[in-house]
């Protein structure tokens, strides 16, 4: 009995020693994760790479997405020649095709995108006014000029009397167009001619010409019809028409050089945002000067 109470006593003496031995490993462990006292070297080099890889994840996160509405051609395009420039300023462009001159004006307003690339000054002032947005031009970019195109009749020496030309029907590209039929001395326009004059505003017509005035976009597609057609750049360039084959186009210096240049848009107050600004460096820069010029032969002329 007496070594069996001995035998007990060990077994409890071990077993306490035991229990001493684990509660020490375990509040050494609780002191290294709540950062208590030194740790290895290796645990510090494990901390610092960990630390230079979220820096450099940040620093991707830093990039800045600005989407952009704009009409396919040649707008869409131009973004798109640049679109690799901007990216290295960290901006990164989303470019949205519209069809139509509304519904991107209107989602700029609404902040569903955050600039446009497809209008002049007169139609976003004419917009603004007419719908209460707040829209302005932050630069001018290009201009597209009117030009006469052959149709049935494929040079202007050689237009019979009576010959039909087919020009756009809205009141700024109509009276453009009949300023550059006055500028290759088909008609006379008055003295004082401005940007609102229609066919009916002719002071002489000796070639007896006939209007068809028709939609801008339906012009490409009817000029076969006519003997001469007066089309916007845009519109021309979408149809795929032979740039070469231009009979005459609007001066660079003409009073539609000047009025009718493309804009960058965006909604009053974000004149300033930074992407923006990086929009409009990469837009006039030289490297897109040379783009514009040697794609589009004249078609798309930089006004920068």
């Amino acid at each position: 009995m007496k070594n069996k109470t001995v035998s007990v006593s060990k077994i409890k003496k071990a077993f306490l020693l035991l229990a001493s031995s684990v509660l020490a490993l375990s509040l050494s462990g609780i002191l290294v994760a709540c950062g208590g006292g030194s740790t290895t070297t290796g645990n510090t080099a494990s901390t610092s790479g960990s630390s230079n890889a979220t820096s450099s994840s940040a620093a991707q996160d830093t990039k800045t997405t600005l989407t952009i509405g704009a009409s396919p051609a040649p707008h869409a395009e131009i973004l798109s020649a640049i679109k690799n420039d901007l990216s290295a300023k960290g901006v990164e462009l989303d470019i949205i095709e519209y069809s139509d001159y509304v519904k991107p004006n209107l989602d700029t307003d609404a902040g569903d995108i955050k600039v446009n690339y497809f209008q002049h000054k007169p139609y976003l002032d004419e917009f603004n006014a007419e719908n209460g947005t707040d829209l302005v031009s932050v630069a001018a970019i290009h201009f597209e000029p009117l030009a006469i195109y052959p149709g049935k009749t494929t040079s202007l020496s050689d237009l019979p009397d009576g010959a039909t030309v087919a020009v756009p029907n809205d009141t700024t590209n109509e009276a453009r167009a009949l300023h550059l039929l006055a500028a290759q001395g088909l008609i006379t326009l008055p003295a004082n001619a401005d940007l609102t004059i229609t066919p009916r505003d002719i002071v002489s017509n000796p070639k007896n010409l006939q209007f068809s005035e028709l939609e801008a976009a339906a012009l490409p597609v009817s000029v076969a019809d006519v003997d001469i057609a007066v089309i916007n750049g845009n519109y021309a360039l979408g149809a795929g028409l032979d740039i070469s084959k231009v009979l005459a186009s609007e001066d660079t210096g003409s009073q539609a050089a000047q009025t009718y240049a493309n804009i960058i848009v965006v909604k009053a107050g974000n004149e300033n945002d930074p992407a923006v600004q990086e929009l409009v460096k990469a837009l006039t820069s030289s490297a897109a000067k040379k783009h514009i010029e040697d794609t589009y032969k004249g078609v798309v002329i930089p006004v920068f």
